[in-house]
């Protein structure tokens, strides 16, 4: 008896959930989120400064690796980060944004991360507006790392496309890194 009520009950909530998410799926007119017809192709070219050293460090460490999996991959560890972009190579150059969000260390073998992150506009026309990036990021590989473009907020709504990375700089002592981003988006 009790077994019957808890599938009529799933039924139940099956019937309504399925009628709910029908009801969901309207169309709507582009124009009604003030999307124009055509998308814009842009490519922006800002460089990543991440800190690990000093008081003020924009890189840290919110999950360490489990002792059994404890190698130089630092696999399974979890860094989350609130890193400066800047308009030049140069940790001095001028701030145009951050790179706000997580990074895991996804191998057993090599430092391989999966970043996912927002990269947040302080200047300019897009002042306000995010691009969201994620992927696979092997920071030691000799070819130019991609991270896919899935998205964005403001002038980024609906985005795609990807950011090529290439490192720098790099200090063996400290790890501080700069990292070149271009990023090429499609938006409206």
């Amino acid at each position: 008896m009790i077994a019957q009520k808890n599938l009529i009950t799933l039924f139940l909530f099956l019937i309504i959930f399925t009628s709910s998410a029908t009801f969901l799926d309207n169309s709507i007119e582009p124009k009604s989120l003030n999307l124009h017809k055509e998308q814009t192709l842009s490519h922006f070219r800002f460089y990543w400064q991440e800190k690990f050293s000093g008081p003020k460090a924009t890189s840290i460490e919110i999950v360490s690796p489990v002792p059994k999996y404890n190698t130089t991959a630092k696999f399974g560890s979890i860094r989350a980060i609130d890193i400066a972009l800047t308009i030049g190579p140069n940790m001095s150059s001028k701030v145009v944004g951050r790179a706000q969000g997580v990074y895991v260390s996804a191998s057993e073998t090599e430092i391989d991360l999966l970043m996912i992150e927002n990269i947040v506009f302080y200047e300019g026309r897009y002042h306000g507006s995010s691009i969201t990036a994620m992927g696979r990021n092997p920071i030691f590989s000799k070819v130019v790392r991609e991270l896919d473009v899935v998205g964005g907020s403001g002038h980024f709504r609906f985005a795609k496309g990807y950011a090529e990375l290439r490192t720098i700089s790099s200090d063996p002592k400290t790890l501080d890194t700069a990292v070149q981003y271009d990023v090429y988006v499609y938006h409206y």
